[in-house]
C-alpha cells in the first residue's frame, strides 16, 4: 500500500459486460499487472477482482466481475450476476465494456436498462478496436444513451490514455482517511471444493465470493480485506486472497484450469500466511502434501486448516489420530499448527485472525547477537556439537542472515564437509525451542573457513 493510499479513501470504479467482450483484458491493462485470467473462454472471470490504478496523480480502486447474464438461471451464471450487482452498489462510476466488432447485442441492449435503474455515470470502452476503420463504429454505441462513448483496444493499448482521462473527469477526488495498517497477505490454497470460497465468507461475514458444490468455482485469485484483532487485542488488517483450487495434473487439461494452478502458486509466493485447507470428510492426500509443498518451498508461514471438522464423527481419540495422519504425509511439515474448524458452521474460525498474526509476527522476527551467542554457548559449542567422520566437522558460530522466513547462517571449519540433514533438524528444533518461530519455517545455510595455514 502506497503512502497516497494510506491518506485518501479511494473511490471504486467498477467494469461491467457480458461474457468475452475483455473485461478481464481491460482490468490488466489498467492497473498494469496480470490479476484476472484471460483467455478465449467465455465466464472465465466468476468472483469480483480488486485492484488499484493511478493516474495523473489521483487514484482509484478497480473492480473487475464475471461476465453478466441476468436471466441464466444456471447456478454459476446467476452468482456472477450477483456478484456483478455488489460492485454496481459499491462503486462510484461503471464501466459498460462492449465488443465494437461485434455491435450492440440483446445481451448489451438488456445490461444498458440494468445500468440506467443504477444513476450512476456509465463509461461505454467499446472494446477490441484495432485498426482505423474499426474505431469508427464506436459510434453506434451513443445509442444508449450515455454521454461518453471511448474506443480502445485493452489488448494492444490503444485508446487507454483517452479512457482514463474520461475517467477522472467523472470521478470524485478521493477523499480523506484515517492511516492504513500494513496488511498480511494471507493466501487460501487447497484441492478443489475444500471449502475456501466458503472459510473467506464466514471470516468476512459476507457473501464475497461465490460459493457452490461445483469443484473449481473458483478461477481467479480473489482479494478481500478484513479487520480483526490479534492475541493482544491489537487491530490488525488481513488481504485475504480466495485461490483457485489445485488440481492434479492430470486434472488440468482446460486452458483455464492451468492458468489458474499458475496463478495460485505465483499468489503464494505473494502472500505473509499460508492457510492449507484439508478436507476433514475425505481426508489428507498425496495430492494435499504436494500443494502445501509449494508453500513450504517458498517459505511462507503455514497453518494447516482442517475445514468441515462439524460432519466428522468424533470420540476421545479422533483428533490426535487425525493429526498422525496428517503428519505421516506431510512429515516436512512438522512446524505448521493443526487448526481443526468448520467454516460451514463458524466452529473455531474465530480464531484464525490472531493465530494469522501470530504467524506473521514470527516469520518476521529478528534474533539479536546476544541471544544467539547464548544459544551457541547452550547448544553448539559443546564437544556433542562437533559432527564426526572423514572430515571433522566444527560449528563456530552462528548469525541471522534474513526474515520472512528466517534464515541463519552457521559458519563451519573445514572446507569439504556439508552438514548432514539431521544435525540440520537438530539445529531447527533447537532454535524453535529457543525463540519460537510459530509456523513458520526455518532456513539453515552453510559457510565453511579453511584453517589457518601456520606461519
Amino acid at each position: 500500500m502506497t503512502e497516497r493510499d494510506a491518506e485518501t479513501q479511494l473511490p471504486l470504479v467498477a467494469i461491467i459486460g457480458r461474457p468475452n467482450v475483455g473485461k478481464s483484458t481491460l482490468f490488466n491493462r489498467l492497473i498494469g499487472s496480470r490479476r484476472s485470467i484471460v483467455g478465449d473462454l467465455p465466464g472465465m472471470t466468476r468472483d469480483r477482482i480488486y485492484g488499484e490504478v493511478e493516474w495523473q496523480g489521483r487514484g482509484w480502486r478497480l473492480v473487475d466481475t464475471g461476465g453478466i447474464v441476468p436471466d441464466d438461471e444456471a447456478m454459476i451464471p446467476s452468482r456472477i450476476f450477483a456478484q456483478a450487482r455488489t460492485a454496481i452498489a459499491e462503486a462510484r462510476l461503471l464501466l459498460l465494456v462492449v465488443d465494437i466488432r461485434e455491435g450492440i447485442t440483446p445481451l448489451d441492449e438488456e445490461l444498458v436498462r440494468h445500468l440506467r435503474t443504477t444513476e450512476k455515470p456509465v463509461l461505454v470502452v467499446a472494446n477490441k478496436a484495432e485498426g482505423g476503420r474499426i474505431v469508427d463504429l464506436a459510434g453506434e454505441f451513443h445509442r444508449f444513451g450515455f454521454i461518453n462513448v471511448v474506443p480502445v483496444s485493452a489488448e494492444h493499448g490503444a485508446g487507454i490514455g483517452d479512457l482514463l482521462d474520461a475517467m477522472l473527469d467523472l470521478l470524485p477526488v478521493a477523499e480523506p482517511r484515517v492511516e492504513a495498517q500494513r496488511e498480511i497477505r494471507v493466501a487460501i490454497i487447497g484441492r478443489p471444493n475444500v471449502g475456501k470460497s466458503s472459510l473467506v465468507n464466514r471470516l468476512l461475514g459476507e457473501d464475497r465470493v461465490i460459493v457452490s458444490p461445483i469443484p473449481g468455482t473458483t478461477r481467479d485469485a480473489v482479494d478481500s480485506i478484513l479487520e480483526a484483532e490479534d492475541e493482544q487485542g491489537a487491530t490488525i488488517r488481513l488481504r485475504l486472497i480466495d485461490t483457485a483450487g489445485i488440481r492434479r495434473k492430470g486434472k488440468t487439461e482446460e486452458m483455464a484450469e492451468i492458468l489458474s494452478v499458475v496463478m495460485a502458486r505465483k499468489h503464494i509466493e505473494q502472500a505473509d500466511v499460508v492457510l492449507m485447507l484439508i478436507d476433514a470428510i475425505e481426508g489428507v492426500t498425496a495430492l494435499d502434501a504436494n500443494i502445501a509443498g509449494y508453500a513450504h518451498e517458498a517459505g511462507r508461514s503455514l497453518l494447516l486448516v482442517v475445514n468441515k471438522w462439524d460432519a466428522v464423527e468424533k470420540d476421545t481419540y479422533t483428533v490426535n489420530q487425525y493429526e498422525e495422519r496428517i503428519r505421516d504425509q506431510m512429515k516436512f511439515l512438522d512446524y505448521a499448527p493443526i487448526i481443526f474448524l468448520s467454516a460451514l458452521t463458524g466452529q473455531r474460525v474465530v480464531r484464525l485472525p490472531a493465530l494469522i498474526a501470530r504467524a506473521n509476527e514470527a516469520r518476521n522476527q529478528r534474533v539479536t547477537t546476544g541471544q544467539l551467542n547464548q544459544f551457541f554457548h547452550d547448544h553448539l559449542e559443546q564437544p556433542k556439537a562437533t559432527i564426526s567422520g572423514k572430515h571433522r566437522l566444527k560449528i563456530l558460530y552462528v548469525t541471522q542472515a534474513g526474515i520472512r522466513p528466517p534464515t541463519f547462517v552457521i559458519f563451519t571449519s573445514g572446507t569439504r564437509t556439508k552438514i548432514h540433514f539431521s544435525y540440520q533438524r537438530y539445529l531447527i528444533n533447537r532454535l524453535r525451542e529457543t525463540f519460537g518461530f510459530y509456523a513458520t519455517p526455518i532456513r539453515i545455510k552453510q559457510r565453511s573457513r579453511a584453517p589457518r595455514k601456520s606461519s
